[in-house]
């Protein structure tokens, strides 16, 4: 594996830089940590993030006695080359408090306050359903409604598009917001599903949208 990037790289007079881990899905930033040399060559080795702990003075792979390990997708560094950003599928908790993010808490009032509001990753909440639906896929689960429709094939896919799509339809013309909402749902999750058969991403179809802004 060639790690010619890391001569790029600006360690602090440590020798250390600051990585921070983020949901490879949802875009949720989980923690924050330090890395050196060695610990950036074992994470692009093994594909499990591993930091460098400045209390202990060691290396640590996360997850190595908690369970809680973060899978690497993609190791990204910035314009500047002095911080590293991991893009990983987290498994159970990112915070040793037993939190899914180290950044649980938001400033109010000068003063830092738990924020148990629900996320909102807006688009990214149908990247998350389409990687659930890969992993349908990948790994049958059973009574699984999308292996039922993988195994129905595409002309059930097609089937379902069309009646969720009326669906939507009557719910608008009857002035019904709660349903449009629930059918609206119902229609993206086919529509995933029909992606998914056919090889396309939802970046591929964000990806079109933008190209018409022109």
């Amino acid at each position: 594996m060639d790690f010619e990037f890391i001569k790029e790289l600006k360690f602090d007079e440590k020798g250390l830089i600051p990585a921070i881990a983020q949901d490879a899905v949802s875009g949720e930033v989980l923690m924050c940590a330090y890395m050196n040399e060695e610990s950036i060559k074992k994470t692009l080795e093994t594909g499990l993030a591993t930091y460098f702990s400045r209390s202990r003075q060691e290396l640590w792979t996360k997850g190595e006695t908690s369970g809680h390990t973060q899978s690497v997708v993609q190791m990204r560094i910035d314009c500047d080359a002095d911080a590293i950003v991991l893009l990983v599928r987290q498994k159970g908790a990112a915070c040793h408090t037993n939190n899914r993010s180290c950044f649980y808490r938001k400033i109010e009032d000068g003063v830092p306050v738990r924020d148990t509001a629900v996320p909102k990753f807006g688009k990214n909440v149908l990247k998350q359903e389409y990687a659930t639906i890969l992993d349908r896929v990948k790994n049958p689960v059973e009574g699984s409604y999308t292996n039922f429709l993988f195994e129905k094939g595409l002309d059930k896919m097609l089937k379902k598009v069309g009646e969720e799509a009326s669906e939507v339809i009557i719910a608008a013309k009857n002035r019904e917001p709660d349903e449009v909402k629930y059918e609206t749902a119902d229609l993206l999750f086919h529509l995933a599903v029909v992606l998914a058969e056919q090889g396309i991403t939802w970046d591929d179809i964000f990806g079109e949208i933008e190209s018409r802004r022109n």
